[in-house]
């Protein structure tokens, strides 16, 4: 199959949707599919170029902050780039500036078209001190600007059951089924005789304590604030948090930091290099994920892949990956009390990790990238056979094949 893939991120590797697009290009790729990307360039001009596989065209960009980059008025390009690749079929990572100009092109040509959703509001306005009687108005008018994208598609993906029932709360009429983002198991692996301390050093962290992590983009609505009073509240030195990743609210934190007097509890490593990440997850002891805006969480599926117990709220789809007492513990989110005791729970259950890091490791299986990418290239394959009506039935192949992925 010729597969075209567009999103508003894709040379930024630093949040999930980046992520899952360049995994399942690449997988695609590796399988014999030949794949063209569409996204944003980072120098401002277009370019195109051959990376592990893939054929990447760029489309002008102007710069916003460190995670936003506007790349409108690139119809000529994009259409330039669709009709000389002749996709089979277009496979969308948002509804921003880029994907709307691929699908302008693809109803133009009647090309077969799907796209995954990424989406919550949530990850625009709690970035925003919006005032709560504003947001959920707020909230309701970013769905509709959504959908007006997405249901013109003849199908739809996102990552978990919970990211599928959300959508379909939000009334969405195409079909839409639930793939696992998918982790890379070659890369995110336990490493037994990794030197922990070495590798902790080399980040500024303490060699002996309990060692929790946060990986991803530090902005609001990860709920990194709540983990720093927890640790406040436990005041114990025996545990330090390492926070790896940098974005718009990180200044805020670091003076949270200085106000709560927790320079030597919480350290910030600032980007972690690809290379590098699978050997920090190793080095620490349990994983955490404060946030309450997660339809799935690549970031905590490569850390379960390393074999990490997991700390994380009891919100959205965190609860698909982790289960209380058993890989991790599951807090009330926004709750510093309940952090705390989670915090607490798991720096004392160090008789429990083996059987934790065993859960994850099991439940992260089932998720492996290949998996995603044989349930993808199974999807393309309906939609090209039924682009303005496909169906899966239980005893189908896909739906067999997405049921792997989805934890009973």
């Amino acid at each position: 199959m010729r597969i075209l893939i567009a999103g508003q991120t894709f040379y930024k590797r630093n949040n999930g949707q980046a992520v899952f697009t360049i995994n399942l290009a690449e997988g695609l790729a590796q399988v014999g599919h030949e794949v063209l990307v569409v996204a944003p360039s980072e120098r401002g001009r277009p370019y195109a170029k051959k990376h592990n596989g893939l054929t990447i065209q760029t489309v002008p960009t102007l710069p916003f902050n460190d995670n936003v980059n506007v790349s409108g008025f690139s119809d000529g390009i994009v259409e330039r780039t669709v009709v000389d690749f002749k996709p089979d079929l277009i496979h969308i990572q948002d509804h921003y500036f880029i994907c709307r100009s691929v699908l302008k092109t693809a109803r133009k040509y009647d090309i077969p078209r799907m796209g995954t959703n990424h989406f919550l509001p949530e990850n625009l306005t709690d970035n925003f001190r919006i005032p709560a009687w504003a947001s959920q108005p707020i909230h309701r008018l970013l769905w509709q600007n959504m959908l007006a994208v997405f249901n013109t598609l003849h199908a739809a993906t996102t990552p978990t059951e919970t990211a599928v029932r959300i959508l379909r709360q939000q009334q969405i009429n195409v079909p839409v089924q639930a793939i696992s983002c998918g982790v890379d198991q070659a890369r995110f692996k336990p490493r037994p005789n990794l030197n922990r301390a070495e590798i902790r050093r080399r980040y500024g962290l303490h060699p002996a304590k309990t060692l929790f992590i946060f990986v991803g983009r530090v902005d609001r609505e990860k709920g990194l604030d709540v983990l720093m009073e927890a640790i406040k509240r436990l005041n114990r030195h025996n545990i330090q948090l390492a926070v790896a990743g940098r974005s718009s609210y990180l200044n805020t934190l670091q003076t949270l930091r200085r106000n709560l007097s927790l320079q030597q509890d919480v350290v910030f490593t600032g980007f972690i290099p690809g290379d590098d990440l699978p050997l920090l997850l190793n080095s620490a002891d349990i994983f955490a994920m404060p946030s309450g805006a997660e339809l799935q969480s690549i970031a905590t599926l490569e850390a379960m892949s390393s074999g990490l117990p997991v700390l994380a709220a009891n919100a959205r789809a965190l609860p698909e990956l982790v289960e209380h007492k058993v890989n991790g513990y599951l807090f009330q989110l926004g709750s510093i009390s309940d952090a705390a005791h989670g915090l607490a729970m798991l720096a004392d259950a160090k008789a429990q990790w083996p059987q934790m890091r065993a859960a994850s490791l099991a439940r992260a299986q089932a998720h492996s990238l290949p998996i995603t990418v044989q349930c993808y290239a199974g999807l393309y394959q309906n939609l090209l056979t039924y682009p303005y009506a496909i169906k899966v039935s239980p005893s189908t192949p896909l739906a067999k094949g997405l049921n792997k992925i989805a934890f009973p």
